[in-house]
């Protein structure tokens, strides 16, 4: 099987991409955890 040869270009797109990703999705918890504290203490109402 081969295999393909990614450039340094590439791989630095590619980790900038898995940062920017996990960044989002680290953000996503943290906002449904602040919803969901807000909505357990009763502040919402």
């Amino acid at each position: 099987m081969e295999t393909v040869k990614l450039t340094d270009a590439q791989k630095k797109s590619r980790r900038g991409r898995n940062i920017a990703l996990g960044l989002v999705l680290a953000g996503l918890v943290v906002l449904f955890y602040a919803i969901t504290l807000v909505k357990i203490s009763g502040m919402g109402q």
